[in-house]
């Protein structure tokens, strides 16, 4: 497939934080333009200018101009990572997905559609009816399920996998709920929470998740699970206003486009 221009105002920005993938990186790109309907542009993350994914992306931009390799000027790791692509999306879409290629590229444009409709999170779940994940370390895919499902039963955030960090988000809600994530992939649990305590819309499709088929994954289960364990009890507060969330988050804006009322949840 002939590479796309990069249109004057992109419809989605797909945030890809990358370590030390190198030629892996290569694949999903080509992968991803192959499959990215709406414009888009495309942010590859990573903490060091040294990382050998860099001249991998820079090699892939040549024939792709809406591939882009960003040094991250936040904390090291992903959530840093994902929070300097965030912070530098244009689009009104933003779209996190894996550098591994674990995550079903084809379905960016559905879930930036359904953000489009009106959703502020939509999320790719691995355990909604349809949904599988194949591979991956035991422990780590049972505590995964177990948060996803477990969440979605008690405190309703509108997703089964709101653990999982392949999700669209509007922008603008990201940009006034804030994100705070610090450490791990974090990220997606703690934007499903907010929408849940503000009220507003999380939308989830069926995905098929695969382990990735080589490298080393970045996943540190003991080291994060506190700052996974603070957002699932986050789930479970009363409804916020935007004006309560940003006197817990000094600098936060309030969104504009937040019709609904705290309580007021769809899906």
């Amino acid at each position: 497939m002939a590479a796309q221009p990069l249109a004057a105002q992109p419809l989605v920005s797909v945030v890809i934080p990358a370590r030390d993938e190198g030629e892996r990186i290569a694949a999903v790109l080509v992968r991803l333009d192959a499959v990215l309907r709406r414009p888009a542009e495309v942010l590859v993350v990573v903490d060091s200018a040294a990382d050998p994914t860099v001249a991998a992306v820079e090699a892939t931009a040549a024939s792709q101009p809406r591939v882009r390799c960003l040094v991250n000027g936040y904390d090291a790791g992903p959530a840093g990572a994902i929070r300097f692509g965030m912070d530098r999306a244009s689009a009104p879409v933003i779209a996190v997905t894996m550098a591994d290629g674990s995550d079903d590229l084809r379905q960016i444009d559905d879930l930036a559609a359904l953000v489009e409709d009106g959703a502020v999170v939509a999320a790719a779940s691995r355990y909604a009816p349809g949904g599988h994940r194949v591979g991956g370390p035991l422990v780590k895919s049972a505590l995964s399920r177990l948060a996803g499902t477990s969440l979605q039963l008690l405190a309703r955030p509108g997703t089964s996998d709101a653990t999982n960090s392949f999700k669209a988000y509007s922008a603008e809600f990201v940009r006034a709920a804030g994100v705070d994530s610090r450490q791990g992939f974090c990220v997606g649990l703690e934007l499903t929470a907010k929408a849940r305590r503000l009220g507003l819309g999380v939308a989830e499709i069926p995905t098929r998740w695969h382990e990735r088929e080589s490298g080393q994954s970045a996943f540190r289960l003991l080291r994060w699970l506190p700052s996974y364990l603070r957002w699932y009890l986050f789930c479970f507060g009363r409804p916020l206003t935007f004006e309560e969330l940003a006197a817990r988050r000094p600098g936060t804006r309030r969104w504009p486009g937040a019709r609904r009322q705290p309580g007021e949840l769809r899906g």
